[in-house]
């Protein structure tokens, strides 16, 4: 394994809307940086069945559920140290996620009052770790609707596509005024994470683009 200019210890946060390829980026990424990989753990969830039946019902357990388990994530990277890759930010939660089903009516204004308390509380202090680097994972919206058809998973395929519309629209917004790191924005249609040049080609961008104190 070449070594890269990255520092060891980095974190680095792949994001994106559903259906745009985090997870694999993440394992690629992470295989070949030699880093962990932090994933998101779709399959345990006990709310998203639940919340993709109705939304309106569920929505603020999900948000609660995702925050804690995020949360208790990020304390893990940190405590182990090292470099990671992580599947997912906790920042696209509260700032898509709970903001779309509040202002959609499929969250209280009283739930999202006291979603967005605890997020505050948990996450907007000066000792929770920032990313060193969001990887934004964009791409087509038809083709983004068309990875989702063909993943086929049944909670995500009935789902009408003026959903996952309106959250491509919410990503594509969010991610211009994503400040808290450096952003390097991938298009899906652009690389092959199958074909190692393609993959080496993005670890130099990921190089160029991340910064921190201890980075040569």
């Amino acid at each position: 394994m070449r070594q890269y200019n990255i520092p060891e210890n980095s974190i680095i946060t792949v994001a994106g809307t559903v259906g745009v390829g985090k997870t694999t980026m993440t394992k690629r990424l992470a295989d070949a940086l030699g880093f962990q990989a932090s994933f998101e753990q779709v399959d345990v969830n006990p709310y998203l069945d639940l919340f993709y039946d109705d939304f309106k019902s569920w929505s603020f357990h999900l948000q609660i559920y995702f925050l804690a388990e995020r949360f208790k994530e990020q304390k893990r990277i940190f405590n182990v140290g090292g470099g990671f890759v992580q599947d997912r930010s906790i920042y696209e939660d509260a700032d898509i996620f709970a903001r779309m089903h509040y202002e959609n009516g499929t969250m209280t204004e009283v739930d999202y009052k006291t979603y967005v308390n605890l997020f505050e509380a948990m996450v907007l202090t000066p000792y929770f770790p920032q990313p060193d680097l969001l990887i934004y994972l964009d791409g087509p919206l038809e083709y983004i609707l068309e990875r989702i058809h063909q993943r086929g998973r049944p909670m995500e395929v009935k789902t009408a596509d003026e959903y996952w519309v309106e959250l491509h629209s919410r990503y594509e917004n969010w991610i211009r005024n994503f400040d808290l790191c450096p952003v390097l924005t991938l298009n899906i249609k652009d690389y092959d994470l199958n074909n190692q040049h393609s993959l080496e080609s993005i670890i130099k961008r990921v190089e160029k683009s991340i910064k921190k104190p201890d980075a040569n």
